[in-house]
């Protein structure tokens, strides 16, 4: 479903076209990880977002982005400023907050933004805020969608049998943290939202 996800998202919700910029927060995720390797393969620069030095290291070795911002020791706008300077064509967002803001300050004409998560916010929903300066999106003649995979429920096995041939090839890496022990769901589920886990989270029975 992950896969799925990153597909349709990216194809679909942000109508991906050869050549895009693309920055993608939650980068090392299991969505975010997809995202940014479908987009490399289609001829783009594929900027990520993510928690530490370990998870942008892995995001650019592992999965091939371009770049990485570390947004717990990186200011995130400037960087992005700094990576692309003409703007992005795509933001894939994946955690709402001051990385969707960050996103609506270097838009380029055009732009799309798809809202599959806002994994920042979820924890503190009474006091979730929109971004400030949304406004970008009218300047830009740009859009924002959100969306959900059962959207696509009809167009499964489409997805499927491209993510599987890019894995057949060699074009897509899928990389999994492993924890054990189904007493131990409420502490894992938790890593989720402190950003603990480095890959795709499984949890083995």
């Amino acid at each position: 479903m992950p896969g799925m996800t990153a597909y349709f998202g990216l194809l679909d919700v942000c109508a991906h076209r050869e050549g895009d910029i693309v920055l993608v927060s939650a980068a090392n995720g299991a969505v975010g990880s997809v995202v940014g390797q479908l987009a490399k393969a289609r001829g783009s620069k594929v900027i990520g977002v993510a928690g530490g030095p370990e998870k942008c290291r892995h995001v650019v070795e592992t999965y091939g982005f371009d770049a990485c911002i570390d947004y717990k020791s990186e200011q995130v706008a400037r960087r992005v400023r700094d990576l692309a300077p003409d703007g992005i064509d795509i933001y894939f967002d994946n955690v709402g907050g001051e990385t969707l803001e960050a996103a609506l300050a270097n838009l380029r004409k055009g732009a799309r933004i798809g809202i599959c998560g806002a994994i920042g916010d979820y924890n503190d929903m009474a006091h979730m805020k929109g971004p400030r300066n949304y406004l970008n999106l009218l300047v830009y003649s740009a859009r924002m969608q959100g969306f959900v995979i059962f959207d696509y429920a009809a167009r499964y096995a489409e997805a499927e049998a491209a993510l599987t041939a890019q894995y057949r090839d060699g074009k897509l890496t899928l990389a999994e943290h492993i924890e054990k022990g189904l007493a131990r769901f409420p502490e894992v589920l938790a890593m989720l939202f402190d950003g603990r886990n480095t890959a795709k989270l499984v949890l083995e029975v």
